[in-house]
């Protein structure tokens, strides 16, 4: 089975918006079309994310839906210690974990819509949603 490592971005946006590209990637997910792989790190983020700002609020989630949600992801997800990686990103050192569990994880590919990380395309296996959404 295709693993995947979807970036915080596109989960995010596929919650907000399940009738666009992202949520089509989150629907396949929960239909088993491939296996999702996260970090802790990725894991906190969203938490974290949901919990407080903008996209927390557009969803109108309570924390318990919030830890229903969470309880989902960590269950039917393959969680990994993320590889450490020699990049330097002048802009967010966030992306370093990110890119690290695809590394550590040997996935097939991380789904994102980050420019700095699309950068590093003639490196690493990463598609932008619109690109993995036809795979899939």
């Amino acid at each position: 089975m295709l693993r995947v490592v979807l970036d915080t971005n596109v989960i995010l946006s596929g919650l907000l918006r399940p009738d666009g590209t992202p949520g089509r990637i989150l629907s396949a997910w929960r239909g088993a079309h491939f296996r999702l792989v996260l970090s802790e790190f990725m894991l906190a983020e969203i938490e974290d994310v949901l919990g407080r700002g903008k996209i927390g609020r557009a969803l109108g989630w309570s924390q318990e839906k919030i830890g229903r949600f969470m309880v989902e992801l960590r269950a039917f997800c393959e969680v990994v210690e993320p590889a450490d990686v020699a990049i330097e990103y002048p802009r967010d050192p966030d992306d370093i974990p990110v890119l690290g569990t695809l590394i550590g994880s040997g996935a097939d590919v991380l789904v994102t819509g980050d420019g700095d990380l699309l950068a590093l395309r003639a490196q690493y296996p990463i598609q932008t949603p619109a690109e993995f959404a036809q795979r899939v």
